[in-house]
C-alpha cells in the first residue's frame, strides 16, 4: 500500500491505514472503502502512529486469519491509550460473524462493520469522532427478516473505485455477484455475505467501461460461485454466458477472467462461450474440495466425483487448451486414509494447473461445527496437506515442461517479487506477467513494459513459474524441438 493522497486537489486532513486479509472480494471491498473515504480528504499511510483511522478488512474462512486480526488489535491497545482520538475499525466477514464479540475481545475498537454495510463507514467514523461511542453496522442474519429485507441488508454495490488500491494499474476486480446459497457444511460465507444475488448486467457493463477508460486491460469478474450468475427482471434472464457476450466488445479491455466456479454450473453453453470469445481467458478455477464421495456428501457440496469428472471431460472436449485449478480441504470431519487416497487419485487424474490446499478448520456457526466432530488429528492434517501439495507440485512441474521452447503471451504486471525483494531499482530488472491460462512468467526486462501484452519465449520452468525472454524477432521453427505455439 503506497502513501497516496486520495483527495481531489485538496490538502488531506486525515490519514488512513488499512490492512486487508482474505479473498479477492476483500481486496475489492477495501478499494471501495478507500474510494469513499477519499471524498473526506483522507490520504493513505503505512504508519500506524500517523493514522487517524485504522481499518482491518477481515476474513472468516479460516481460524488463522481471524486470530491474526485479533493479534493485531491486541498490539494496538497501547497505541489507543496514547492516542484515544484514533478511530479503530474492524470490517468484513469476521465483523459480520463475531459482531459484539469484537468489542468484548478488544473494547478499544470503535467500529464493527459487516461486508454489506461498508458504504456506511464514513458516516460511522463521523459518529465516533463526534462522541457517539462504539458503532456497529451489520447485515441481517439468514432468518432476520423477509428474503428481500435480508438481501437488501447485504447489498453493498458502491460504484466508487480507487485505482491506487488495485493489484496493478492494468488489472481490476469487478463484482458481479454477492452471497451464496450453497450452504456447504464447512463454510461461513452464506452467513457473512448473505443470499446469492447477481448485480444488474447494465451496472456491470457500465462499471467495466469505466475501468477500461481508466486503463484497465484485464478485469476479473468476482462471485462466490461466479458461474452461477443469474439476473432476472421484466426484460428476461441474463446468465453468465450472456454477461460475457455483453462485456466482450468493450473497447480497451484485452482480457476477461472469472472466479470462483461451481462444478455443477460449468455448462456446455458457458464453455462454448469462453471458447468463442477471444478476450475471455481459458482459465477455470473449479474447487473440488475432496476426491471422496463420502466427504463431498458430508461437506454438502451437491455433486459426486462422477459429476466432477463429467465436467472435466466437457472442458477437455470444448477447451482443450484450458487450464483448470482447484481447492482442496484435507482433514475434514471423518476423513479416512482411504478418503484422502481418493483425493490424491483425483489430483493425478485431473492434473490441475495448481491446487490451493487447506487443512480443515472448524468455523463456529456452520453445520459442520454443530453436527460433525473435528476428529482428524492435527499432525495427520499436516501430513496430508504436505503430501497433496507434493503430488500437485510434481504434476505442475511436469506439465509446465510442455511450454519449453514455446511462445506465450503475457500481460506485464510489473517487477517480479524477486526483484522487489532484492531491492532492485532502475528500469532494467526482472519483470513478471501472466498468460491467459494464468501461468506466472518472469524474464529480464524493462519497467516500461508494464501494462503491455508481450510474447515471451520460454526456456526454463518450475512447478510455479515459467522463465523466458522477450521475443523480439522471428525464430526458425527448427531452433527448438518441438516448437509449440500456445495461446495459453
Amino acid at each position: 500500500m503506497e502513501e497516496t493522497n486520495l483527495s481531489n486537489n485538496e490538502t488531506p486532513t486525515k490519514r488512513l491505514y488499512i490492512e486487508t486479509v482474505g479473498c479477492q472480494m476483500n481486496v475489492l471491498d477495501s478499494e471501495m472503502v478507500v474510494a469513499s473515504l477519499r471524498r473526506q480528504g483522507y490520504s493513505l499511510t503505512r504508519d500506524l502512529e500517523a493514522a487517524d483511522t485504522i481499518l482491518f478488512n477481515t476474513c472468516s474462512v479460516r481460524e488463522n486469519a481471524e486470530e491474526k486480526v485479533y493479534g493485531s488489535l491486541t498490539r494496538l491497545k497501547r497505541l489507543k491509550e496514547r492516542f484515544p482520538e484514533k478511530v479503530i475499525g474492524v470490517m468484513g466477514c469476521m465483523a459480520q460473524k463475531d459482531q459484539k464479540i469484537v468489542f468484548d475481545r478488544a473494547p478499544y475498537v470503535d467500529l464493527v462493520v459487516g461486508p454489506g454495510q461498508l458504504h456506511r463507514i464514513p458516516e460511522l467514523i463521523s459518529k465516533v469522532e463526534s462522541g457517539a461511542g462504539q458503532q456497529m453496522a451489520v447485515s441481517l442474519s439468514r432468518k432476520g427478516g423477509t428474503v428481500d429485507e435480508i438481501k437488501r441488508s447485504h447489498e453493498s454495490f458502491d460504484p466508487l473505485r480507487d485505482p491506487t488500491m488495485r493489484p496493478t494499474p492494468f488489472q481490476a476486480y469487478l463484482r458481479i455477484q454477492i452471497g451464496c446459497d450453497k450452504f456447504c457444511t464447512y463454510c461461513i460465507v452464506p452467513m457473512t455475505r448473505g443470499p446469492e444475488q447477481g448485480r444488474p448486467p447494465e451496472q456491470i457493463v457500465e462499471e467495466a467501461k469505466i475501468l477500461a477508460d481508466q486503463g484497465c486491460k484485464e478485469i476479473t469478474l468476482l462471485g462466490q460461485t461466479v458461474n452461477s450468475y443469474r439476473y432476472k427482471d421484466d426484460a428476461g434472464t441474463v446468465n453468465m454466458s450472456e454477461l460475457l457476450r455483453r462485456l466482450h466488445p468493450i473497447r480497451g479491455l484485452e482480457r476477461i477472467k472469472f472466479v470462483t466456479n461451481y462444478p455443477k454450473d460449468m455448462t456446455r453453453e458457458l464453455l462454448e462461450t469462453v471458447r468463442d470469445l477471444p478476450k475471455v481467458c481459458p482459465y477455470l478455477h473449479v474447487p473440488a474440495q475432496s476426491g471422496s464421495d463420502e466427504m463431498l456428501k458430508r461437506m454438502k457440496r451437491g455433486y459426486t466425483i462422477a459429476d466432477y469428472m463429467e465436467m472435466m471431460q466437457r472442458i477437455r472436449e470444448i477447451l482443450p487448451q484450458a487450464s483448470v485449478s482447484s481447492d482442496f480441504i484435507v482433514g475434514f470431519c471423518g476423513e479416512t486414509d482411504e478418503d484422502f487416497a481418493k483425493t490424491v487419485d483425483l489430483v493425478k487424474e485431473c492434473r490441475f494447473k495448481n491446487s490451493f490446499i487447506f487443512q480443515y478448520s472448524v468455523r463456529p456457526g456452520t453445520k459442520a461445527a454443530d453436527l460433525l466432530p473435528d476428529d482428524v488429528p492435527a499432525d495427520v492434517k499436516q501430513w496430508r496437506n504436505n503430501e497433496l501439495l507434493r503430488v500437485q507440485n510434481e504434476i505442475s512441474a511436469e506439465d509446465n515442461c510442455r511450454f519449453l521452447g514455446s511462445r506465450v503471451q503475457v500481460l506485464v504486471e510489473g517487477p517480479s517479487k524477486v526483484s522487489v525483494k532484492r531491492g532492485e531499482t532502475g528500469p532494467l530488472r526482472q519483470m513478471t506477467g501472466r498468460t491467459p491460462c494464468d501461468r506466472i512468467v518472469v524474464w529480464d526486462g524493462n519497467e516500461r513494459q508494464a501494462g503491455q501484452l508481450l510474447d515471451i519465449l520460454i526456456h526454463d520452468v518450475s512447478a510455479t513459474t515459467l522463465f523466458g525472454s522477450v521475443e523480439t524477432r522471428d525464430i526458425p521453427s527448427d531452433v527448438f524441438l518441438p516448437t509449440l505455439t500456445l495461446q495459453s
